[in-house]
């Protein structure tokens, strides 16, 4: 077994290889090829920061607000830095599975010059085929849920530009426009969405801290929060979905060559193993000024205003929030729904057809049954938390940390580790305790209190609102301004 730092060198030294014959196949000595590698080639550590800080949030800044309102402030603010750290360390997990993954396999001769390592695979070569099996269910219902909640969001949101139609409408109409995403054949290379990705979620979450702090506090506000444990419970699982963003990025490995720098990064993992955790730094820049001054603003008139916007009065800063955010939940909805076409193609023996209007074709039955569900349940915010905690839990938090400890768990195994704990866990033990109290803690407070406060929330809403809701918490029409 070479030690730590050799396996490293070895596999930096084949994805070099990989890299070198990539870059001379993409060689041309047509103009403007240089800004085309510059936009659209990724590949660097730093395109990997990009994108997991451009991920990790998104229409989820304009609901932490709401979360804050729920268990209060000091509570918001603890469980997202815990959530935060927890988040990291399985992100750590999953690169650290990856590697010995690689590591083996490489000692068998198997070659990974053409082909994307994906992380069910990880879970087959690792723990066999019935982890797999879960990986992928969970991955896809996932994915699946996910591009739901882009839909309710985009239809949530452009309502506080544009409320001459209703909600629903608005989700008849953004469902067509996300369906077109079932014309591009694959997302190949990320680097400028990563960019923009990361610029539209910083201007969001800075007008959301700058306009509360501007308006100041309504009048009579109260911070009342938390009041009720269901309430708390709900709060505190849409903070685990959203520190549970390496789901969007990692699990989108289903599709190959997604989310290229990632894997760039992996096969440097000495470098991978703190980008996760340096893009949830600069995500606490962005949601905990936003969320704690929103919380400050408008207090527990939030409790029924999930989506931020409803709130700020109308100007041209929020417009543009508002237009940002529409169009970095559209390129979200293409990113998970993509994964979900080429499993379905594979399913019906589609994937290698070279047509693409046959492959948009038979990628309809994928976009039909989410545009329909994100019409049956509009509830932007409640959703959030239910998918939290049925889902992220597990596929995030309790599957990685489960897979580390049954993998590492002979002495053989830790002993031939190609990564060994880290510097500030040096200890296999203290590792083992680590990924237990993760296991135990989520299943406990995530997936069990948090699955029953957020169905029994989720049911609420059903009640309230009804299915198909015509347009979840939109305040009274005003006849005058109607008629205007």
């Amino acid at each position: 077994m070479l030690p730590q730092k050799q396996a490293e060198e070895a596999m930096v030294s084949s994805f070099n290889l990989t890299e070198h014959d990539e870059r001379e196949e993409e060689k041309t000595d047509e103009p403007g090829v240089g800004l085309k590698n510059l936009l659209w080639h990724g590949g660097s550590v730093y395109d990997a920061w990009f994108s997991c800080a451009s991920n990790q949030v998104a229409q989820v800044l304009l609901t932490l607000p709401y979360s804050f309102s729920q268990m209060g402030m000091l509570s918001g603010v603890i469980l997202q830095v815990f959530y935060g750290l927890l988040g990291s360390w399985t992100a750590y997990l999953i690169s650290v599975l990856y590697v010995e993954y690689r590591s083996r396999k490489e000692k068998e001769n198997v070659n990974f010059k053409n082909h994307v390592i994906q992380w069910f695979e990880v879970l087959d070569g690792l723990l066999g085929p019935y982890w797999k099996a879960v990986g992928l269910a969970f991955n896809c219902t996932f994915l699946l849920f996910g591009s739901v909640i882009q839909l309710i969001a985009c239809a949530s949101n452009i309502y506080y530009i544009d409320d001459h139609l209703d909600k629903r409408t608005w989700t008849y109409i953004f469902g067509a426009c996300c369906a077109t995403t079932v014309f591009i054949p694959s997302f190949h290379n990320y680097r400028i969405w990563s960019f923009l990705g990361l610029g539209m979620t910083t201007y969001t979450a800075w007008y959301l801290t700058i306009g509360a702090l501007v308006h100041g506090q309504v009048e009579g506000v109260k911070h009342s929060g938390p009041k009720e444990l269901v309430l708390y419970f709900t709060g505190a699982t849409n903070i685990l979905y959203t520190f549970g963003g390496h789901a969007v990025t990692v699990l989108k490995f289903l599709g190959p060559c997604f989310y290229r720098e990632i894997m760039h990064a992996m096969w440097k993992p000495q470098k991978f193993k703190y980008i996760y955790l340096l893009a949830t730094l600069y995500v606490f820049t962005l949601t905990l000024p936003s969320a704690i001054a929103m919380y400050w603003a408008y207090g527990d008139q939030l409790l029924t205003h999930s989506n931020a916007f409803a709130l700020l009065p109308r100007t041209g800063w929020r417009n543009a929030a508002v237009i940002l955010m529409l169009i970095h939940q559209f390129i979200t909805f293409g990113f998970a729904c993509t994964p979900l076409y080429f499993v379905w193609e594979k399913v019906i023996g589609m994937h290698d057809t070279k047509s693409i209007f046959l492959r948009a074709l038979v990628r309809l039955p994928v976009v039909i049954p989410i545009w329909f569900l994100a019409i049956i349940f509009p509830f932007f915010g409640p959703i959030n938390s239910a998918v939290g905690a049925l889902l992220v839990s597990f596929t995030v938090y309790i599957i990685p940390s489960l897979a580390h400890m049954l993998t590492f768990r002979s002495a053989s195994a830790r002993q031939n580790a190609a990564e060994k704990p880290p510097c500030f866990l040096p200890s296999w033990t203290a590792m083992y305790a680590v990924n237990a109290f993760i296991v135990v803690w989520v299943l406990v407070v995530g997936f069990g209190f948090g699955g029953w406060a957020s169905v029994s929330n989720f049911i609420k809403q059903v009640d309230t609102f009804g299915l198909f809701a015509k347009c979840y918490q939109c305040p009274p029409r005003n006849p005058a301004a109607k008629a205007h």
